[in-house]
């Protein structure tokens, strides 16, 4: 992962998508909380609020689909025996602030109103 990382943050365009293609990497696409996700291993990632503790481990079974080594296995709708296990780093995360406004034009209405979401931050360990 920290190949990958020190890849894309440091090489030009034309330089980095020819050194990906030597590295090959192990991700999967899991159903977390209703959302699918893109994860590899070491990677973090905010996740709508789970019921956990920080520094709690977590294990996510609805995986959709698996690439390890070039190999992909795709689910129908879940890839059998695959695993995702992450780490809870925070559990008190706040999103960023959404603005809703409203106006109804010509009456003198408008309201702004705003929102921020609870997010749960984990880091994921492995995939199985």
């Amino acid at each position: 992962m920290a190949i990958k990382l020190l890849i894309k943050r440091y090489l030009c365009a034309r330089l980095r998508s020819k050194l990906l293609k030597f590295f090959i990497f192990m991700y999967a696409i899991v159903d977390i909380a209703g959302h699918q996700f893109k994860v590899e291993a070491g990677m973090e990632i905010f996740v709508n609020r789970l019921a956990a503790e920080k520094g709690a481990a977590v294990e996510f079974d609805k995986v959709l689909l698996v690439d390890a080594d070039g190999a992909v296995k795709v689910g129908a709708p879940y890839v059998e025996g695959a695993v995702v296990k992450a780490t809870v780093l925070d559990d008190t995360c706040r999103g960023k602030k959404v603005l809703v406004f409203k106006k109804k034009r010509r009456k003198g209405y408008q309201k702004l109103t705003g929102h921020r979401q609870d997010l749960t931050k984990l880091q994921i360990n492995e995939i199985a």
